[in-house]
């Protein structure tokens, strides 16, 4: 019987309320906690462990790190949270849509690794005006992020921004990541950033009305700002999907890019030539700063805001993949057995996740995936390989999801669930969400995620549950789906 396997967890919950120790096979737990935002698919990282506020600098959101909630949970003023990017980060948290951490000082980036601002945690990482040099380490880790579907936001400087008196600004800085990695030094996201300081300017947005970072849901964008800072270069011979999206004045085509976008692998790429347009004005005392975010002559602020959308894979757009060719695309379902009703067949799964045990309940029929849950250090998977018509415009995964918990803490991720599409080598091309202990609610709750940028390609949906060695978390998934047309 499919559900044999599930009569061996151990589900137990500590009834903080009465004081009372539960503990039975037939228990399911729920709990009032309300979902953390990390379990929302737009997870941002923003970097200060490379001299972000040394000198007269204040490139953070919040002096709170690496959780700006810290500060203030429910932040609706730039001065709620300490940062010259402390509107940018209010502006997104204001949304519900994203999810903000910062990498403190001190910090290294990684990707693959075990800390909670590990790379492949977010999708989107932002680089204000660094000001040290990236490890080798570290430029391999943002390399293959990138690669692997991650969006990377560099922000740039004049030359000669030196801010920490190192020898190295963050022109020289950004272009080494691009020139001297180990994945890819041949010009990989198709532009360099010119050595110039530009001393003033308002660079114009190009006409293109279907081009989703100047017309993104955070309104439209006509012009940026330039108070010392730079531009890039263009080199489309090397990556076709480098675009120019607003220029300095008498520049344009591949000269005097202000902002700019582009892809790498299944990832996305913004540059800007200054750091002076997401200034807020506000920040840490001793520090000299110039309100660029409400700068009237430009409109900085809806910039970086769909900048980070796109980014985040959150506005569609091209991605500037391989997509397979062109082709058509029919309204469809394509997943095998969604709804896991035929017990076994078509997912890939560890022994006894599929199941009718009746120690949790589906949310229809009468099977379900169960991942965790036993009280022991175990890792369940849940797989299906899948392939996305070309042509496709439009493609959406959803699931269902319950979790309950036995974890009593309110700040600790112990047991974690990774919602993941590999490609067919089980390269992992983007953690869509992270869910935890810290998520566990009562009943199911419906999460959804865009994958059109997949379109005309075949690849693997991936669930991974990951438990502790003490208390158990289950992550229970039902009606399962991917929704094309």
């Amino acid at each position: 019987m499919l559900g044999s396997q599930r009569s061996r967890r151990k589900v137990t919950t500590l009834l903080t309320g009465l004081g009372l120790l539960v503990t039975g096979a037939a228990l399911q737990v729920s709990t009032t906690a309300t979902p953390a935002h990390a379990a929302t698919p737009h997870r941002v990282l923003f970097d200060n462990a490379h001299a972000e506020t040394a000198g007269n600098a204040d490139w953070i959101i919040s002096t709170s790190q690496p959780d700006p909630l810290g500060q203030d949970s429910s932040p609706s003023a730039e001065t709620d949270w300490t940062g010259a990017l402390s509107s940018w980060g209010v502006d997104l948290q204001a949304t519900g849509d994203y999810s903000l951490k910062t990498l403190p000082s001190g910090s290294s980036l990684t990707y693959g690794g075990t800390a909670t601002t590990d790379l492949a945690n977010f999708d989107t990482l932002v680089l204000p005006e660094p000001n040290t040099l990236f490890t080798t380490a570290e430029k391999t880790a943002i390399m293959n992020f990138v690669k692997n579907g991650g969006g990377l936001f560099m922000i740039s400087d004049h030359t000669g921004a030196d801010r920490n008196n190192d020898g190295e600004d963050a022109v020289e800085i950004l272009n080494d990541l691009m020139t001297n990695n180990s994945v890819d030094s041949t010009d990989p996201f198709g532009f360099s950033i010119d050595s110039l300081s530009v001393s003033s300017g308002y660079p114009a947005a190009i006409s293109d009305s279907t081009d989703p970072v100047l017309h993104g849901s955070f309104g439209t964008v006509t012009k940026s700002l330039i108070a010392s800072g730079t531009t890039a270069t263009l080199k489309p011979a090397d990556n076709s999907s480098v675009k120019g999206l607003l220029y300095r004045s008498g520049y344009s085509g591949n000269t005097g890019a202000f902002f700019a976008t582009s892809t790498f692998g299944s990832g996305r790429v913004a540059f800007w030539g200054d750091s002076s347009p997401v200034d807020d004005g506000t920040g840490q005392s001793g520090n000299t700063l110039y309100d660029g975010w409400n700068d009237t002559g430009a409109t900085n602020a809806p910039l970086a805001l769909n900048a980070t959308e796109w980014l985040s894979g959150a506005s569609g757009g091209d991605d500037g993949g391989d997509d397979g060719g062109s082709g058509t695309c029919t309204a469809a379902q394509l997943l095998g057995n969604k709804g896991f009703e035929s017990g076994a067949t078509t997912w890939s799964a560890t022994s006894g996740v599929i199941t009718d045990s009746g120690s949790q309940s589906a949310r229809t029929g009468s099977y379900y995936a169960w991942l965790d849950g036993y009280g022991t250090a175990t890792t369940d998977t849940l797989s299906q390989p899948v392939t996305i018509p070309s042509g496709c415009t439009t493609a959406t995964l959803s699931f269902y999801l319950h979790i309950d918990t036995a974890e009593t803490t309110t700040s600790t991720a112990y047991d974690t669930l990774k919602v993941q599409v590999l490609n067919s080598s089980g390269t992992v091309l983007s953690t869509l969400a992270t869910y935890s202990n810290l998520n566990a609610a009562g009943g199911y709750t419906q999460r959804s995620f865009g994958l059109a940028s997949y379109a005309g390609q075949t690849v693997t949906l991936k669930f991974t549950g990951t438990e502790g060695s003490t208390l158990q978390t289950s992550f229970v998934i039902d009606d399962t789906a991917l929704d094309v047309g």
